[in-house]
């Protein structure tokens, strides 16, 4: 299993996106994702969207957007088989907002999958905390003119990712082909 965070890793994080048609697939994204599911890996994009309780989208536009995601990486020739997405803001104090585990628990649990042998692919240091937590593979793709600001959240939660890359076929390629 291959969880993938989504704002910032899949496409560019524009701040609470609200339009699927603002939706682009960051270069590399598909043939990462195509990648991971020809060496058997399930892809999941876990995602906070805090938006929803704020007021700013609902979970339709949420739907619509990865519905949006789908359609553009169909043209590639690969999908994500699902997404999770957690509509709490962070004083909510949820399980499911990240770096929280209850997202990846729910679709380990609904999906049959293992953590063992997983990884985690994403922009933030969230992503590396669950990650460690769940004991994935953690996969660091600081989104491009955040990488010093990524790397500083990064050194203050005292966190090292097992792989930094600058794009996601980068990342997966060295996920797939470590020795």
């Amino acid at each position: 299993m291959a969880f993938t965070d989504r704002d910032g890793t899949l496409n560019p994080d524009f701040h609470y996106l609200r339009d699927p048609d603002r939706i682009e697939i960051l270069p590399g994204v598909t043939r990462g994702i195509s990648l991971l599911r020809e060496h058997g890996y399930a892809v999941v994009c876990v995602t906070n969207q805090s938006g929803i309780a704020r007021g700013i989208y609902t979970h339709e536009t949420v739907r619509a957007i990865h519905d949006e995601i789908q359609r553009r990486l169909a043209r590639g020739g690969t999908k994500i088989d699902a997404f999770y997405y957690c509509p709490h803001q962070p004083s909510d104090s949820c399980d499911c907002r990240k770096p929280k585990p209850g997202m990846f628990l729910q679709a380990a649990r609904e999906m049959g999958l293992e953590f063992a042998g997983g990884a985690i692919l994403g922009d933030r240091a969230l992503d590396v905390a669950v990650g460690r937590e769940l004991g994935l593979v953690t996969c660091h793709i600081p989104e491009r003119g955040r990488e010093t600001s990524a790397r500083a959240e990064l050194d203050a939660e005292r966190l090292v990712p097992d792989i930094v890359a600058e794009s996601y076929l980068g990342a997966v390629t060295r996920l797939l082909y470590r020795g």
